[in-house]
């Protein structure tokens, strides 16, 4: 039995001779093996450690030698297995989750001179070949070279599936948890599964030119806030994201190009850290109050059905407040926690899609709602003329309050 992943052999005698570890693995082969002998007619256990620079290994009995298993983070690929003689740690990283619990169980029973019931090696030199397994990087861009009948190495970062008529994303592709970068631009995708938000390392996602039609909750809720920079959803379908979208905090760059988008979410302003924003060619009739706080470097809003800014607010005030609006309100602005396991979901949703007043306090259901022009370098540093008459300027819509709010903003609607 082999296990494929990167390994550090660190000893524990390091820290009283004022040493350090290095702190870095390297690529390595981890073999399960047995040895017989005419004194010992019983097979002893080795674990193997085989690398580029030493095919023939390392071996470390195993046989009531483990004082302990670290398995915390065996979800993430990586492992410790902490030995008695010699006293040193081996850490595992960047393995496949499912083949290294497999490997783990098979060397408890090793420990505990057990029996291990599935095929173990020979104490014999690995060869080259297998550490092809290492591969980071991998493009397909046809239909014939897709694999069929073998998994994807397990250790890649950068994966690019391109023309290859797949209509839903490859299962096989969601175990790979040290991508990187995932590109299935010039596909047939319909629709996303959540377990993509599975892959805590994915910076960059390319779904560009496929058949999707909405980006789901699950995956705007998912791990990818913390780790997705890059997303690239043009010509596509999409005609809203929703409000849980804007939980996508560290994104940096957002590509929305040749879509159906009628309107963006509410909440865009808190995407803090986006700076190239595409959106070109879609049905945007307005920009949404929160587009004020974006900082952009790069803007492309071309092409879009932009309409004239109406001359009269839309009033919906209620007087009083209902005990729903007073509330929603009072929750905002104290940003007191809610979710599903507290209040119905219907409400979440209400408070999620709450509106901002310039004043920045918040409103549900009783506002006034005006329409104005900004010009759109007041947010971006580079802008894509929006028509071909040489315009910057799109119409965004304000929320106020109260009527206080809407007299005291009333220049900002000139």
């Amino acid at each position: 039995m082999k296990l494929h992943c990167e390994v550090e052999v660190i000893s524990r005698h390091l820290p009283a001779l004022g040493l350090r570890n290095r702190g870095k693995g390297v690529r390595a082969v981890l073999s399960l093996c047995q040895q017989t002998s005419r004194s010992q007619p019983s097979a002893r256990a080795f674990l193997l450690i085989s690398t580029l620079k030493d095919k023939r290994g390392t071996r470390y009995e195993l046989r009531e030698n483990i004082e302990q298993f670290f398995t915390k983070f065996i979800d993430e690929g990586k492992a410790t297995v902490r030995l008695k003689e010699p006293p040193v740690d081996i850490c595992l990283s960047k393995a496949n989750s499912s083949s290294l619990k497999g490997f783990l169980s098979a060397v408890r029973l090793a420990h505990r001179g057990c029996k291990v019931d599935i095929p173990v090696s020979t104490l014999t030199p690995v060869k080259t070949s297998e550490f092809e397994n290492f591969k980071t990087k991998m493009v397909i861009t046809s239909k014939k070279d897709y694999p069929l009948s073998k998994n994807f190495p397990y250790s890649l970062e950068h994966l690019q599936t391109s023309y290859c008529g797949l209509v839903r994303v490859d299962m096989r592709m969601l175990c790979l948890k040290n991508l990187r970068k995932l590109d299935l631009s010039h596909n047939h995708i319909k629709k996303l599964p959540a377990t993509i938000g599975d892959l805590i390392h994915l910076q960059e996602l390319n779904l560009n030119d496929n058949h999707l039609e909405s980006f789901s909750v699950a995956l705007c809720q998912s791990t990818l806030q913390k780790s997705l920079r890059t997303l690239d959803l043009s010509k596509n379908k999409i005609k809203a994201l929703p409000v849980q979208f804007c939980q996508l905090q560290e994104l940096t760059n957002l590509k929305l190009d040749d879509n159906e988008l009628i309107q963006f979410p509410c909440k865009i302003g808190q995407l803090i850290n986006l700076r190239f924003l595409s959106a070109a060619r879609n049905k945007l009739p307005f920009l949404p109050s929160e587009f004020r706080n974006l900082s952009l470097e790069y803007l492309d809003l071309f092409g879009n059905i932009f309409e004239q800014p109406k001359i009269l607010p839309v009033i919906k005030l209620q007087a009083p407040l209902t005990l729903l609006e007073s509330s929603a309100r009072t929750i905002l602005y104290n940003r007191i926690p809610y979710g599903s396991h507290i209040i119905p979901f219907h409400l979440c949703q209400d408070l999620d899609t709450a509106k901002t007043c310039v004043c920045g306090r918040f409103c549900l259901n009783s506002f006034i709602q005006g329409t104005t022009t900004m010009n759109l370098h007041s947010v971006a540093h580079t802008v894509v003329l929006v028509d071909n008459m040489g315009g910057t300027e799109a119409p965004i819509v304000s929320y106020f309050c109260s009527l206080g709010c809407y007299v005291n903003s009333s220049d900002m609607l000139k």
